[in-house]
């Protein structure tokens, strides 16, 4: 997860200013939600039983099971701590709910051609948190989502990346069945 940290350590979208909305999908919400169920309810109390078994046994300074059990238990309860936090601010869209189907809004699928070598490459615009470039999801955020959102078919919109601008085309545009 590439984000920005503010003063008060609260993480969010890069770029974006504070209090921006983390837009997600009902699966990707979905996924946060398990992640916290499963630190809080399985991993958490196993740590905290080693931990605990581990102090009873005497000198805790070269206690391995002791010193790792309880940096794992501040990772868990970091990760835990920006879980719960995320899932307050969330906002769940549907993309399977969008009415405008004929633009690229969060959640479209859309196949765009490069104008400089006419390859097409088809993406998915989701969360931040479920950004996964390999698999074709990429961030709302991400210079690519930010240029095509509003776009339609045949549209040809100005993308700016490292190696200059490059001209794409929306080509298609899909979203899941409602």
């Amino acid at each position: 997860m590439a984000e920005a940290e503010d003063e008060e350590g609260e993480e969010g979208p890069p770029g974006l200013p504070p209090g921006t909305p983390f837009y997600m999908t009902p699966a990707g919400h979905e996924a946060l939600r398990a992640e916290l169920r499963r630190l809080w309810d399985e991993e958490r109390p196993k740590v905290v039983e080693v931990v605990s078994w581990a102090a009873g046994l005497g000198d805790r300074s070269e206690n391995a099971d002791y010193q790792y059990g309880k940096r794992r238990l501040r990772q868990i309860d970091s990760r835990v701590r920006f879980l719960r936090k995320r899932l307050e601010r969330v906002q769940v869209v549907d993309p399977a709910a969008q009415a405008r189907r004929d633009q690229v809004f969060f959640g479209a699928t859309v196949t765009y051609a490069r104008a400089s070598d006419d390859a097409e490459v088809t993406i998915t615009i989701v969360g931040v948190d479920e950004a996964d470039s390999a698999a074709g999801r990429i961030s709302w955020v991400a210079p690519v989502a930010r240029a095509l959102l509003g776009a339609r078919i045949g549209d040809t919109r100005r993308l700016r990346t490292p190696a200059g601008a490059e001209e794409i085309e929306v080509v298609a545009i899909t979203y899941p069945a409602g």
